[in-house]
């Protein structure tokens, strides 16, 4: 099983059309089972897809999906789950796409307040999927800051396991930002409810750094940091997790490099 995520960064960065393809032939060429995204946004007042309304027709994750069809790939189906008001011209989301049947999909609010006008305002985005006769829960995740005082994501990450099941394999992928090495934060937070790391568990795996340098919510930033993740709530075979897209495998595409695991069900 192949699983991606990545914070995209869409419709900040140059050059986008070409990052777009530049993911597109990389998800052709893996043929990841999942894919999950964040900060997948649709200018406002741009024009509503007719069989979706809620997704417009410059909606990254919508483009994407257009680009692995030009490309031939026809399997993946596409989610997308509105979070917030983006620099006050976009609405920003979490999506996945994926090749496997979707069971059911649900939009998970994270935080106190689900006013779409803030950018505080977290959601997460919940498939289950059926894969090789079993069901299991696949997330796209998008949490806010530790010691925001207004809506501290201790609160989300409380939210977001208070959604999960360990009756069914799961996997929560994203953009967490909470640092590995800080202890009492979120990621130790996950560590002590009994949840995996798939960098951790990988039998090969690189330096595993999702963001080098500041970038917007880390400006004061000058190290390299792992703040994306792939969790899961079962000690599993990881064959290999790798980051993405930061220049050394592959080009970047955005402010944060994705993360590629590969693991042996």
């Amino acid at each position: 099983m192949k699983l991606l995520t990545l914070n995209t960064h869409s419709w900040q960065e140059n050059n986008q059309q070409q990052k777009i393809e530049t993911l597109a032939n990389v998800i052709v060429e893996q043929q990841y089972d999942v894919i999950a995204i964040q900060e997948v946004s649709q200018l406002i007042h741009s024009t509503p897809l007719g069989e979706n309304p809620t997704i417009h027709q410059d909606n990254y994750g919508y483009l994407l999906l257009n680009e692995l069809r030009a490309l031939g790939c026809d399997d993946y189906r596409f989610c997308w789950a509105f979070a917030h008001i983006g620099y006050d011209i976009f609405e920003e989301g979490v999506a996945i796409l994926t090749k496997h049947p979707i069971i059911s999909q649900e939009m998970i609010t994270l935080t106190n307040q689900a006013d779409s006008n803030s950018w505080k305002s977290r959601v997460a985005l919940k498939l289950t999927l059926s894969y090789d006769e079993m069901m299991i829960d696949v997330y796209s995740c998008h949490l806010g800051f530790w010691e925001d005082a207004e809506e501290p994501s201790k609160l989300q990450f409380k939210q977001l396991l208070a959604s999960t099941t360990h009756e069914r394999l799961t996997f929560l992928l994203g953009d967490f930002n909470s640092e590995a090495s800080k202890k009492n934060q979120g990621y130790s937070l996950m560590k002590k409810q009994g949840w995996f790391d798939t960098y951790l568990l990988a039998n090969k795996k690189d330096q595993g750094t999702t963001v080098s340098g500041a970038i917007a919510g880390w400006s004061q930033n000058h190290k390299d940091k792992r703040i994306d993740y792939i969790f899961t709530n079962q000690k599993l075979d990881v064959i290999q997790s790798q980051t993405i897209f930061n220049g050394i495998n592959e080009p970047i595409i955005s402010d944060h490099f994705g993360i590629h695991v590969n693991i042996n069900l």
